[in-house]
């Protein structure tokens, strides 16, 4: 009986090697184990670029915001901060990047402190629970004024494969803010 235990794992030995030798397939097998974790790590690469574009963007729309409030134009106006973001105020042409941002989504947060050790860079709640907030603050200064105005936005975010996610609203959006602080020049 031990002679027949042994001829039969013999016979097993050889038939595991061959199929350790065997290639025939074994990229595809290679590729099937790898592909999820590639395309999951690609795709998160390039959302990630494109959201941290888009908060450049935003963050060149929140210093030009900033500058109507700097030299004066937005107080001399009386604009809203609707027409800040969309245009419309005199000769204020807007700062809504439209091609990348939908500007009825935008906000305009502008604060006025006492003194720059005071002023609040944070960025703003979007949501009140599971309620959007669609009012901010908008006091526009007068010269000498420290002023803080940012630009936030609700960055729609697509959800990659193996759970990968930048979304932090409830709405599965991500907080995008671009922020300028300055004090008001004498105008």
């Amino acid at each position: 009986m031990l002679q027949n235990l042994t001829a039969y794992f013999r016979r097993r030995a050889r038939s595991v090697s061959q199929f350790a030798r065997a290639s025939e397939g074994a990229t595809a097998v290679e590729f099937a184990i790898i592909a999820p974790a590639f395309l999951a790590t690609l795709i998160a690469v390039l959302q990630t670029c494109v959201f941290m574009f888009a908060q450049a963007v935003l963050q060149n729309a929140a210093v030009e915001a900033g500058r109507y409030f700097l030299t004066g134009q937005a107080q001399n106006n009386n604009c809203t901060a609707t027409q800040i973001i969309n245009g419309g105020c005199g000769t204020l042409a807007g700062v809504c990047p439209a091609a990348m941002f939908n500007c009825n989504n935008m906000y305009l947060v502008v604060d006025n402190y006492s003194s720059f050790s005071g002023a609040s860079t944070s960025p703003p709640s979007m949501y009140n629970g599971t309620t959007p907030i669609t009012s901010y603050d908008y006091n526009p200064g007068t010269p000498g004024d420290i002023m803080v105005v940012q630009l936030i936005y609700a960055w729609p975010v697509i959800g990659g494969p193996l759970g990968f996610t930048l979304a932090n609203l409830p709405n599965g959006s991500a907080e995008m803010v671009g922020v300028s602080a300055f004090r008001v020049e004498p105008y």
